[in-house]
């Protein structure tokens, strides 16, 4: 009784007799060529480091500012601050401005992009999230005066701004200084 060959071995012949190398002087071997030892080579991959370098975290760092005797004005732009709807799980979009007059501590950057980050897979209301960020900045900086704005992009053809901020108590702004406007000097005499 002749012994059929098993799936896997009946595979492994096929592979091997397609595998094997053309008649010398045959149409096909004068187009295949030899691989390359570069095609051959894998690429050297980087291993990911144990501790990566940067990662989503909700702890914002502060550093003393610099200039405690006045009032000055820090702005921060984030323009794709992201994280999803709470009730359809799809992404929102948005841009913050912060608008920061520091009384003895200022915000880190690195820290903050770090906390803008980790919103990302985090379910928010437009609302709950931008007052729940002021609070957070609030609480490590106690600021002078703090406005954010947060332009959410279009959902359902709306789109959503808000504008939330906090004041120290008993601070005052200075008041504002109107400059006289100048016209554009080409450093040509007309």
């Amino acid at each position: 009784m002749a012994k059929t060959p098993s799936p896997k071995s009946a595979g492994v012949a096929a592979k091997t007799a397609t595998a094997a190398a053309p008649a010398p002087g045959s149409k096909v071997a004068a187009k295949r060529k030899a691989p390359t030892k570069a095609a051959v080579a894998a690429p050297a991959m980087r291993e990911m480091p144990p501790n990566p370098p940067s990662r989503p975290s909700k702890e914002l760092h502060v550093f003393p500012n610099p200039a405690p005797e006045r009032d000055y004005v820090i702005q921060f732009q984030v323009p794709e601050f992201t994280c999803h709807c709470p009730l359809t799980g799809q992404p929102d979009f948005a841009h913050f401005t912060i608008d920061m007059i520091a009384d003895k501590y200022c915000v880190e950057l690195k820290s903050l992009k770090m906390y803008f980050w980790s919103y990302r897979d985090e379910g928010a209301f437009h609302e709950k999230v931008t007052n729940t960020i002021l609070e957070d900045i609030v609480k490590v900086t106690q600021p002078r005066f703090i406005r954010i704005t947060a332009k959410w992009y279009v959902r359902g053809g709306i789109y959503t701004n808000v504008v939330v901020e906090h004041r120290q108590k008993g601070w005052k702004p200075q008041p504002r200084v109107d400059l006289p406007a100048h016209g554009f000097e080409s450093g040509l005499l007309r």
